[in-house]
C-alpha cells in the first residue's frame, strides 16, 4: 500500500503542555519513580525502545507522539528516532516507533506517546472501516457530542487521514475538529433550529439559508414532524436548487409516518432500507434528483455494509459514537540495553522496514 502522509506536522501544531509533560504530570507514576531512581543513582542506561500494538490496523497519532518527544524529551539531540508515518497499515507487533538514547532523558513521556497513539490509531482505524463499507460514499465524523471537546482536534484530524487512506471525502462538524488540515466543520439544519421556529422545518431552513455563507452545502434534517417524506418535499420545494440535502436521523425508537401502513415483515423504526426509498422516489418523483440523502443514527460499519449490499439509497452517512468505541493499545519496550539485546529481543518484535529517521 502506498503511503498517504510523507510529511509530517509541525510540532508546535499539537499545542502540547510542554512544561507539565516535562513534569511528568501525565505519566504513571511509576515511571516518573523509576526515572527518578535512576537519576539518584548516577545511572544512565541507554536503551532502545521499540513501540508495536497487537492488531491489523491504520496507524494514527504518530506525528503528535514525536511531537512529545521533540519538545518534552531531556535532549531531543541525544535521541535517534525512528517512525512509521500517520495512515500508515500496520501489522499485529510491527514496530512502529523505535527510541534510542539515554533512557531517564525520556522515560517520563511513554505513557502520553502511548495514550496518543492508541486514541488516534482507534480513530484513524474505525474511519477506515467505515469508509470502506460504505463504498467510496462521504461519511459526516460526528463523534464530537459523544467525547470529551478535548479530543476533537486530534480525533478529527485521524479522521482526516482516514479519509486520505481510502481516498473518500470526509467532513467533520467542528472547526477544531477541522483545525490541524485547515478546514472547517460541516453540519446540517439541526432539530434545535427547528424546534426553535415552532417545528416548522421550513422556516427554519428558509432562514438558515437568508444567513449561510453561499458556498456551502445546505442539509436539512427532515424527521422533526416525524413524517420524512412530507417534510423532505416540503424543503425542496421552498429551497430548490440551493438544497444540497436531506438528513433522516429518526430515533430508533420510532417509526416514520410513512411507514404506518406498511408494517409487518420489517422492522420499520429508524431509519430503514424502506423509509430511504420512499424519500428517495418522492424527491425523485417531483424533479429534485439532486439532493442527496444523509442517513445517521445509530450506523455502524455493519449497518452501513448491509445498507450498500442491499442497494439502499444513501448518498452519505452520518457516523457518531461508533468511530469511537473500541480499543487500540499500545506497548513500548526495552528491546536493547547498553548495545545488549533484552530478553524480549526479537521474541515479539517484528520491526519494520519502512521506518524511518525523524530529523
Amino acid at each position: 500500500m502506498e503511503r498517504t502522509q510523507t510529511r509530517r506536522l509541525s510540532p508546535e501544531v499539537f499545542e502540547l503542555p510542554v512544561e507539565k509533560m516535562r513534569d511528568g504530570y501525565y505519566t504513571d507514576a511509576y515511571f516518573n519513580h523509576t526515572r527518578e531512581m535512576l537519576l539518584r543513582d548516577g545511572r544512565h542506561p541507554r536503551v532502545v525502545m521499540q513501540v508495536f500494538q497487537k492488531k491489523s490496523s491504520y496507524l494514527g497519532g504518530i506525528d503528535e507522539a514525536i511531537a512529545i518527544l521533540k519538545l518534552c524529551a531531556d535532549d531531543w539531540d541525544d535521541l535517534t528516532v525512528q517512525a512509521l508515518y500517520d495512515g500508515d497499515l500496520i501489522e499485529p507487533y510491527e514496530g512502529v516507533l523505535t527510541i534510542e538514547g539515554d533512557y531517564t532523558g525520556f522515560a517520563h513521556l511513554e505513557t502520553a506517546y502511548l495514550g496518543t497513539l492508541a486514541r488516534r490509531t482507534l480513530i484513524t482505524s474505525n474511519v477506515v472501516r467505515v469508509l470502506e463499507a460504505a463504498n467510496g460514499k462521504p461519511i459526516i465524523f460526528m463523534p464530537a457530542r459523544h467525547d470529551h471537546h478535548r479530543v476533537q482536534t486530534g480525533d478529527g484530524y485521524a479522521a482526516f487521514v482516514a479519509g486520505q487512506v481510502v481516498g473518500t471525502e470526509i467532513g467533520v462538524t467542528s472547526d477544531a475538529q477541522a483545525s490541524w488540515w485547515g478546514g472547517r466543520g460541516v453540519g446540517t439544519v439541526p432539530h434545535a433550529l427547528i424546534g426553535s421556529y415552532g417545528g416548522n422545518t421550513v422556516l427554519a431552513a428558509t432562514k438558515f439559508v437568508e444567513h449561510a455563507d453561499p458556498d456551502i452545502n445546505i442539509t436539512v434534517l427532515v424527521d422533526f414532524e416525524n413524517d420524512s417524506v412530507k417534510t423532505a418535499l416540503e424543503v425542496a420545494r421552498a429551497l430548490g436548487p440551493r438544497l444540497w440535502g436531506v438528513r433522516l436521523d429518526t430515533s430508533g425508537q420510532l417509526v416514520d409516518r410513512s411507514l404506518w401502513d406498511e408494517m409487518g415483515d420489517f422492522d420499520p423504526r429508524g431509519v430503514n432500507e424502506q423509509l430511504v426509498r420512499k424519500v428517495r422516489e418522492a424527491l425523485d418523483r417531483d424533479g429534485f434528483e439532486h439532493v442527496k440523502i444523509v442517513a445517521s443514527g445509530g450506523f455502524t460499519v455493519d449497518r452501513i455494509r448491509e445498507f450498500e449490499r442491499r442497494g439502499v439509497p444513501v448518498d452519505s452517512y452520518g457516523v457518531g459514537s461508533a468511530l469511537i468505541r473500541g480499543e487500540n493499545d499500545f506497548t513500548a519496550d526495552i528491546v536493547m540495553t547498553d548495545g545488549r539485546p533484552s530478553a524480549k529481543a526479537g521474541r515479539r518484535f517484528r520491526p519494520s522496514p519502512r521506518l524511518e529517521l525523524v530529523d
